[in-house]
């Protein structure tokens, strides 16, 4: 069975990734936050405004206004923000958003920074407090920018979209948008979280860790702001971080009895329906023979549960998917009671 990987209509889904983003020198710069509290009621109420206006697009599908208000590298490139929205419109169709408290980011300098690190708020001695967070930006142009999430409970789910926004004139222009579950088939983050702190109490930290992940994502309304939870939990994922696992962008080896050895390029959660299955990636030469490249799939699979039985109590089948160079690829899916 072919499949696309998807991560069910919001999960890790980055409608844009080029912000204006550009390599360079490190110039003279300096980074400033104000959190909410800092905000002038002028200035907060601004962005919480701009930010229910452009919601009230996306609800509407109204892509061609979204464009319109978007800054020009966006509005240049628009397919990817197009797309997502016309998939994703029935589930936030008729929704209505609450923003929550925004977010000043003001970036000096002459050149884009190729490291944007922004501090919000009160820090303690060991870190982060309730109020406070942290906003990590790669190579940001200098600017103003707005970072609004707003709550979106459905129906059937709940949501955050959260919009970046670079402020040109007396205008808030859209930079980025972030469509992300607030939960997944209604499961929340604590749900994962308590998952995974079970799979661990059993000895079982694979589990842990994939759950661990998951619940920390959900967690995160835009994936480069931290604050006092995403960084306690970050210290409790790295006690049952895998070494025999892909993980921050090294392969591993996985080796079926008396077969070749497959190099792991990522392994994950994905919810298909209402199955919470596990998708492997893995390299290979070529996916163009797809009878040969299903017998590997199918290869993996195996070897996979093999290596890491515990597997089997957390998900309900496995995603295998081959991957060659040109970054085409093949994917089968299998349930779990039928790998054998």
């Amino acid at each position: 069975m072919n499949l696309c990987d998807r991560r069910l209509g919001f999960t890790f889904l980055l409608l844009l990734t080029n912000l204006v983003f550009f390599a360079s020198t490190t110039p003279s710069s300096a980074q400033t936050c104000f959190s909410p509290d800092d905000l002038d009621a002028a200035t907060r109420s601004a962005l919480q405004a701009a930010a229910s206006r452009y919601f009230d697009m996306v609800a509407k599908g109204d892509t061609a206004s979204l464009r319109q208000n978007s800054i020009p590298a966006v509005a240049n490139d628009f397919t990817g923000i197009e797309n997502t929205i016309k998939e994703n419109q029935a589930n936030l169709a008729g929704a209505h958003a609450t923003p929550k408290p925004p977010f000043l980011l003001k970036a000096e300098g002459t050149a884009p920074i190729p490291r944007a690190e922004f501090l919000c708020g009160v820090f303690g001695a060991s870190g982060q407090t309730t109020n406070s967070a942290e906003f990590v930006i790669p190579n940001l142009p200098p600017g103003s920018y707005g970072v609004v999430t707003l709550d979106v409970p459905t129906a059937k789910s709940a949501y955050t979209v959260s919009f970046v926004m670079q402020q040109q004139g007396s205008d808030w222009k859209i930079g980025n948008i972030f469509l992300r579950p607030a939960q997944i088939s209604g499961h929340d983050s604590n749900w994962f979280l308590d998952r995974a702190r079970a799979f661990k109490a059993k000895g079982q930290l694979h589990n842990a860790w994939l759950y661990f992940i998951e619940g920390r994502d959900l967690a995160m309304p835009v994936p480069f702001m931290y604050t006092q939870l995403t960084d306690k939990l970050y210290d409790e994922i790295q006690s049952v971080k895998p070494t025999d696992f892909p993980v921050d962008g090294k392969t591993a080896d996985l080796t079926p009895a008396g077969g070749k050895t497959y190099k792991m390029t990522s392994i994950f959660p994905l919810w298909v329906g209402q199955d919470l299955d596990l998708v492997v990636r893995y390299q290979v030469a070529d996916v163009s023979n797809t009878g040969q490249t299903f017998q590997e799939n199918m290869a993996v699979m195996k070897a996979l549960v093999t290596k890491f039985p515990e597997l089997r109590d957390a998900f309900e089948g496995i995603v295998a998917r081959a991957v060659e160079p040109s970054g085409r690829d093949y994917g089968s899916l299998m349930p779990m009671k039928e790998i054998k």
